[in-house]
């Protein structure tokens, strides 16, 4: 009544409170509100939402990486559709939504559905945004952005591999700070005996070139497999686990460049190591 309230749409567990509602709002003389009541949303099990299901303070969300307009599209799509759509703007939110269409069961909070929307946003959103957003998540990383390469160019790169911005955060560590050990079934596969040799030939070219760019990294790579004999995979790969410390990164050239030389060239010695100690082990 103070707050000349018209409408009131609330989950179907207050059908029970709107009759008296009502007679106390007549009983003062006041035309009660128009109420609608909605179904309630539950778990991917059936039962009632739970923080096990995902029912979090929406600020968890944030903490878990999901970006804001993802959510919202989530939950407006959650129990209320418009044909077979399922991504839309807020314009278009608001242009279509009506209460009528909103399911008469209940729905259940799918978290892959949500996952699968955010890796969306994230990957058509503005590098810019997207990385002082993703700072917050290097932070709890206890990494600090400015101390390596542009964030934004950083995201760029991992936009299309990430499906929140704390997994985007996990896989960007290894631009800023050396890994803690080698992925056992990468460097088992990839730093071999082998590997020696174009690992060796990389590491020098590199010492001694002229300039940091993305096109004369990837020409090193090129000329290091030629004068092998190889095809590109066993030297790229070899280094990519060398820097990278796992078997999967942006183009080697990009990764080369945003890591930097002085990095590339320790991880590469510390990958050097790995494999003489694993050939003398071998041996004995």
């Amino acid at each position: 009544m103070d707050m000349g309230v018209t409408d009131v749409i609330r989950g179907d567990d207050h059908v029970n409170n709107t009759p008296r509602q009502v007679n106390i709002l007549k009983a003062l003389g006041k035309e009660p509100p128009r109420y609608a009541h909605v179904p309630m949303i539950l778990g991917e099990d059936g039962s009632r939402l739970s923080k096990r299901h995902g029912a979090v303070n929406v600020m968890e969300y944030r903490n878990q990486g999901i970006l804001p307009e993802a959510l919202l599209n989530y939950l407006v799509r959650l129990g209320w559709s418009h044909g077979d759509d399922e991504l839309f703007t807020l314009d278009q939110m608001v242009e279509f939504f009506d209460i009528k269409d909103v399911n008469k069961a209940a729905s259940a909070f799918n978290t892959e559905k949500l996952l699968w929307i955010n890796q969306h946003y994230i990957k058509n959103a503005d590098p810019a945004r997207l990385a002082r957003l993703l700072s917050l998540h290097m932070g709890d990383l206890g990494i600090d952005p400015a101390a390596g390469p542009d964030l934004v160019e950083v995201v760029r790169e991992q936009q299309e591999r990430a499906r929140t911005l704390v997994e985007m955060a996990e896989l960007s560590a290894f631009f800023y700070r050396d890994y803690d050990n080698f992925d056992e079934k990468a460097a088992k596969k990839h730093l071999k005996a082998a590997a020696r040799e174009p690992l060796e030939q990389t590491r020098d070219r590199l010492l001694t070139l002229g300039g940091w760019e993305a096109e004369k990294l990837h020409q090193v790579v090129i000329d290091v497999a030629e004068s092998l004999g190889l095809n590109m995979g066993k030297v790229a790969q070899p280094l990519r686990v060398a820097v990278v410390g796992r078997a999967a990164s942006p183009g080697i050239d990009v990764t080369l460049q945003l890591v930097g030389k002085d990095a590339c060239l320790r991880r590469i010695d510390r990958a050097l190591e790995y494999i003489n100690i694993r050939a003398e082990e071998n041996a004995t």
